[in-house]
């Protein structure tokens, strides 16, 4: 009766430990032994000669002292030696000098000293356990979406918990400007940096990172989602603008459309979950003069020179369009050279006079891919195109010389009536 009693002491002392979460079994049976051992360090002087065998389904530890054999009256240590008749008397009628006996330990009879030592060193040790584990999932997770709860507003950072009750900081640098947060509510960022500093997991997600773009993207976009389209670029003033540049790896998928969906659906939630961020959606190129010419839209460029190893770029437009080039506040244009990477400096070409045509409205008399490939050189009015020599636009445009004769003509046609 007693030793029933002694187990069921046993199991409450696991009771809070069985359940852990991110703690594998294994783990926890290695910590169990560990304290165990720890303890019994302690009150023996060393834990050598002791095997423990930790049972946590059953919630019961059983330990076992193994003790020499000696004669009667020559016990120098009791922690690791046992007279003969002692250990006959001890379950042992066949113990014999110099063998090895093995004795059965009691730890509830330790009394509740050596208990609460126990529960206090396992606790510090399935502290340290899930810190780690804390650590460790987080530490895979940077850069993906999490979700949180608003616990706690403080002037440079909000507190949020996830539905494990980890905590996870949004720091203000790392808040949409235009974000109020309210306790209870519910909040997505991407997890920004973890750090264990002093074995103190820190998560800290963020809401203005381009990242955190990307991942919502791939959240509403299928396409994204499947590789069938690549997001190539993002440039983003958090709470203003961004552009983003995507790319298809399948022909018949229409990579901006896609991004957009159907009367802008799947855009608008993003929108929405930026706090109405405008986002502009370009189709990427590896051409750098038409990814510029992309990047500077709604405007319309007149003709481009670019420096490609000083990453520079001069674009000369007419004078009406160049406020939208440049943008409210300079934004646009900032953003084209985030997405970019090249340096942009904007002109008013005070040559184009007032009667100059833009390529599109020549689609009757020239084929649509020979104006794509005019306009991919930065030419997209008829004066930029009669501006730029000849040669030029037989080795840039990759046309035959008829053909830019044929063009040529065209235009200087339309303008000399």
């Amino acid at each position: 009766m007693a030793k029933r009693e002694e187990a069921v002491n046993m199991t409450d002392q696991f009771a809070e430990f069985k359940e852990l979460k991110n703690i594998d079994k294994t783990t926890l049976i290695s910590v169990l032994e560990e304290s165990f051992r720890s303890v019994l360090a302690k009150m023996f002087g060393n834990d050598d000669n002791f095997d423990v065998i930790v049972n946590p389904d059953k919630g019961d530890c059983e330990i076992y002292q193994n003790l020499e054999v000696v004669p009667d009256g020559e016990v120098e240590n009791p922690n690791t030696q046992i007279s003969l008749s002692d250990a006959q008397a001890d379950d042992d009628p066949d113990a014999e000098i110099g063998e090895d006996h093995t004795r059965k330990i009691d730890f509830a009879k330790f009394g509740r000293r050596a208990i609460l030592n126990l529960r206090q060193t396992l606790a510090s040790k399935i502290l340290d356990l899930q810190k780690d584990a804390v650590y460790n999932k987080f530490k895979e997770l940077e850069g993906e979406l999490v979700t949180g709860e608003v616990y706690q507003v403080w002037k440079r950072e909000v507190l949020l918990l996830d539905d494990e009750k980890n905590e996870l900081l949004l720091p203000k640098d790392q808040q949409i400007p235009t974000d109020v947060y309210r306790k209870g509510e519910t909040v997505r960022a991407v997890v920004h940096n973890v750090d264990n500093k002093n074995n103190n997991p820190k998560i800290t997600v963020s809401r203005t990172s381009e990242v955190f773009l990307r991942r919502l993207f791939e959240l509403e976009v299928p396409e994204i989602h499947d590789g069938l389209i690549v997001i190539r670029k993002v440039a983003r003033v958090p709470g203003e603008r961004a552009k983003i540049a995507v790319e298809s790896y399948d022909d018949r998928i229409d990579p901006v459309g896609a991004c957009v969906g159907v009367k802008g659906a799947r855009i608008h939630g993003i929108v929405r979950e930026l706090r109405n961020e405008n986002i502009d959606v370009i189709p990427y190129t590896n051409n750098p003069q038409l990814l510029i010419q992309r990047a500077l839209s709604p405007a319309k460029i007149s003709s481009m020179r670019l420096d490609d190893e000083a990453k520079h770029a001069e674009v000369f437009l007419r004078p009406e369009e160049v406020s939208l080039a440049i943008g409210k506040g300079g934004l646009n244009i900032k953003l084209a050279t985030m997405l970019t990477d090249y340096s942009i400096d904007v002109y008013r070409d005070l040559d184009v006079e007032e009667e100059d045509i833009y390529l599109d409205e020549f689609k009757d008399e020239i084929d649509e891919w020979i104006i794509e490939a005019l306009k991919e050189m930065g030419c997209t009015t008829a004066k930029s195109v009669l501006r730029t020599p000849r040669e030029q636009l037989i080795e840039q445009a990759d046309l035959e010389e008829d053909t830019v004769d044929n063009i040529l003509a065209i235009l200087r046609e339309e303008f000399e009536e």
